[in-house]
């Protein structure tokens, strides 16, 4: 049998907002550990049709604090979901107070970041949609 992809793991400062951003992407909680000896959470949420496991993102929230996670994670890299409208879904984020870094100018993808400071891609399922407005014109804001 070959290697098989478990989860990605981010350290998160706000457990309970950092689960209302992935829960705007479409994500599910699927599983949840507390450890009282080791004083942390873990939570994996996947997409609705992959609670297999096989698509997870793991936050870990340690219950002492986290001084040790650096300001801003880009030596993380990025999570990356396909959505069925990226136009939809960015507007949605946007109307939840999240800053749309790289918008979908060519209804392909899209850049935003999680209250950690986690970059996250959004690709359109299927083929690009056609350009349109706020999004065809709007600038990057940040980095990704």
């Amino acid at each position: 049998m070959g290697i098989t992809y478990l989860h990605t793991m981010v350290r998160v400062k706000d457990l309970d907002k950092s689960i209302e951003f992935y829960k705007l992407l479409g994500l599910v909680e699927r599983r949840r550990i507390d450890n009282e000896k080791g004083r942390f959470t873990l939570v994996f949420l996947c997409p609705p049709d992959q609670a297999d496991g096989h698509a997870d993102v793991e936050l870990t929230y340690n219950w002492d604090g986290d001084d040790a996670l650096p300001s801003d994670s880009r030596h993380f890299g990025h999570l990356a979901y396909t959505v069925p409208d990226i136009y939809e879904m960015c507007a949605k984020l946007q109307e939840a107070g999240v800053t749309i870094n790289r918008p979908p100018r060519d209804g392909h993808m899209a850049f935003v970041r999680s209250p950690d400071n986690i970059s996250v891609e959004l690709l359109q399922q299927g083929d690009a949609l056609p350009p349109q407005e706020p999004w065809a014109s709007m600038e990057n804001t940040g980095h990704w």
